[in-house]
Protein backbone atom coordinates (compact mmCIF):
# COMPACT_ATOMS: atom_id res chain seq x y z
CA UNK A 1 0.00 0.00 0.00
CA UNK A 2 1.13 3.54 -0.71
CA UNK A 3 -0.07 7.00 0.22
CA UNK A 4 -1.91 9.32 -2.14
CA UNK A 5 -2.22 13.09 -2.35
CA UNK A 6 -5.79 14.10 -3.15
CA UNK A 7 -7.72 17.14 -4.34
CA UNK A 8 -7.35 19.20 -1.15
CA UNK A 9 -3.73 19.89 -2.11
CA UNK A 10 -4.61 21.61 -5.40
CA UNK A 11 -3.80 25.34 -5.33
CA UNK A 12 -2.42 25.05 -1.78
CA UNK A 13 0.72 22.95 -2.11
CA UNK A 14 1.77 23.15 1.50
CA UNK A 15 5.03 21.23 1.73
CA UNK A 16 5.11 20.31 5.42
CA UNK A 17 4.80 16.67 4.29
CA UNK A 18 8.02 16.87 2.30
CA UNK A 19 10.08 17.71 5.40
CA UNK A 20 9.16 14.49 7.19
CA UNK A 21 9.42 12.06 4.26
CA UNK A 22 12.39 9.74 4.87
CA UNK A 23 12.62 8.60 1.24
CA UNK A 24 11.88 11.76 -0.76
CA UNK A 25 8.86 10.29 -2.56
CA UNK A 26 7.09 13.60 -3.21
CA UNK A 27 7.02 15.16 -6.66
CA UNK A 28 6.16 18.79 -7.35
CA UNK A 29 3.92 20.26 -10.00
CA UNK A 30 2.91 23.88 -10.53
CA UNK A 31 0.11 23.84 -7.94
CA UNK A 32 -0.04 20.29 -6.55
CA UNK A 33 2.14 17.59 -5.02
CA UNK A 34 2.00 13.86 -5.69
CA UNK A 35 3.56 10.81 -4.10
CA UNK A 36 5.55 8.36 -6.20
CA UNK A 37 3.99 4.99 -5.33
CA UNK A 38 7.22 3.18 -6.23
CA UNK A 39 9.20 5.24 -3.70
CA UNK A 40 6.70 5.49 -0.82
CA UNK A 41 7.51 3.17 2.08
CA UNK A 42 4.15 3.60 3.82
CA UNK A 43 5.61 5.26 6.90
CA UNK A 44 2.51 7.48 7.49
CA UNK A 45 4.60 10.46 8.62
CA UNK A 46 3.26 12.77 5.92
CA UNK A 47 -0.39 12.24 6.81
CA UNK A 48 -0.27 14.11 10.11
CA UNK A 49 1.81 16.94 8.63
CA UNK A 50 -0.66 17.91 5.91
CA UNK A 51 -2.61 20.97 7.11
CA UNK A 52 -5.44 20.37 4.61
CA UNK A 53 -5.76 16.61 5.19
CA UNK A 54 -5.02 15.80 1.54
CA UNK A 55 -3.01 12.60 2.11
CA UNK A 56 -4.61 9.18 2.52
CA UNK A 57 -3.50 5.58 2.57
CA UNK A 58 -4.41 4.10 -0.80
CA UNK A 59 -6.99 1.82 0.80
CA UNK A 60 -8.61 4.77 2.60
CA UNK A 61 -8.93 7.22 -0.28
CA UNK A 62 -12.55 8.46 -0.34
CA UNK A 63 -14.62 7.19 -3.25
CA UNK A 64 -14.88 10.70 -4.68
CA UNK A 65 -11.07 10.91 -4.80
CA UNK A 66 -10.18 7.50 -6.28
CA UNK A 67 -8.97 9.04 -9.54
CA UNK A 68 -6.07 10.55 -7.58
CA UNK A 69 -4.50 7.12 -7.09
CA UNK A 70 -3.82 6.87 -10.81
CA UNK A 71 -3.06 10.59 -11.07
CA UNK A 72 -0.32 10.34 -8.41
CA UNK A 73 1.24 7.38 -10.24
CA UNK A 74 1.10 9.17 -13.60
CA UNK A 75 2.35 12.59 -12.53
CA UNK A 76 5.09 11.18 -10.29
CA UNK A 77 6.74 9.94 -13.49
CA UNK A 78 6.59 13.41 -15.06
CA UNK A 79 7.35 15.79 -12.20
CA UNK A 80 10.64 16.36 -10.40
CA UNK A 81 11.29 15.37 -6.78
CA UNK A 82 10.86 17.95 -4.05
CA UNK A 83 13.07 17.27 -1.04
CA UNK A 84 12.82 20.44 1.03
CA UNK A 85 9.94 22.42 2.43
CA UNK A 86 8.99 25.53 0.46
CA UNK A 87 6.52 28.32 1.01
CA UNK A 88 2.95 27.40 0.18
CA UNK A 89 1.34 29.07 -2.80
CA UNK A 90 0.55 32.75 -2.09
CA UNK A 91 -3.21 32.23 -1.90
CA UNK A 92 -3.06 28.74 -0.34
CA UNK A 93 -5.03 29.74 2.74
CA UNK A 94 -7.85 31.04 0.52
CA UNK A 95 -8.01 27.69 -1.32
CA UNK A 96 -7.57 25.43 1.70
CA UNK A 97 -11.29 25.02 2.36
CA UNK A 98 -12.44 25.01 -1.27
CA UNK A 99 -13.81 21.72 -2.60
CA UNK A 100 -14.09 20.45 -6.17
CA UNK A 101 -10.75 21.87 -7.31
CA UNK A 102 -9.66 19.21 -9.83
CA UNK A 103 -10.35 21.55 -12.76
CA UNK A 104 -7.65 23.87 -11.35
CA UNK A 105 -4.91 21.23 -11.40
CA UNK A 106 -2.02 22.41 -13.54
CA UNK A 107 0.15 19.80 -15.17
Amino acid sequence: MTYVVTENCIKCKYTDCVDVCPVDCFREGPNFLVIDPDECIDCTLCVAECPVEAIYAEDDVPDSQLQFIELNAELSQEWKPIIEKKEALPDADDWASVTDKKEHLQR
